[in-house]
């Protein structure tokens, strides 16, 4: 859908936001509360530590505000103006998809959050093969 290379191709396929390879989450969509927002603590191909700092991603709050908001207003025109709901209705309808797409928004809030500040490396995994097979000869001697 995306090509490999592109900021898109990162959020919505869960990969590294430097690699495009590895897994940005630990577990595949699940709904389970516990393992929602669980992420690797580094890249699995080239090695990018994904909590750059401590509260890192406490700003993809922010990103999920905006999903939020964004997603009540899509909601309440659909419900309203091309169903004919009422406002009460229209309400129900924001708060029932809101709760059902909350592990959804989670997990995007975060990998957008984060490929604001990462971009694409095409060469980030050879580096860090680079690296780790030096570290190997190293272990070696």
């Amino acid at each position: 859908m995306f090509k490999k290379g592109s900021k898109l191709y990162s959020i919505f396929n869960g990969k590294c936001p430097q690699c495009h390879e590895g897994d940005f989450f630990k577990h595949k969509m699940t709904l389970n509360p516990s393992k929602i927002t669980q992420l690797h603590d580094n890249c699995p191909k080239c090695n990018l530590k994904y909590m750059m700092e401590p509260s890192f991603f406490f700003g993809a709050m922010y990103v999920n505000y905006g999903l939020a908001v964004a997603l009540f207003v899509a909601i309440f025109i659909i419900s309203k103006v091309f169903i004919g709901l009422t406002i009460l209705q229209s309400f129900i309808a924001i708060v029932v998809v809101s709760l059902l797409l909350t592990p959804f928004t989670l997990r995007l809030s975060r990998i957008i959050w984060i490929n604001i500040f990462i971009s694409y490396d095409k060469n980030a995994k050879k580096l860090n093969d680079k690296r780790l097979n030096e570290k190997k000869l190293d272990d070696k001697k």
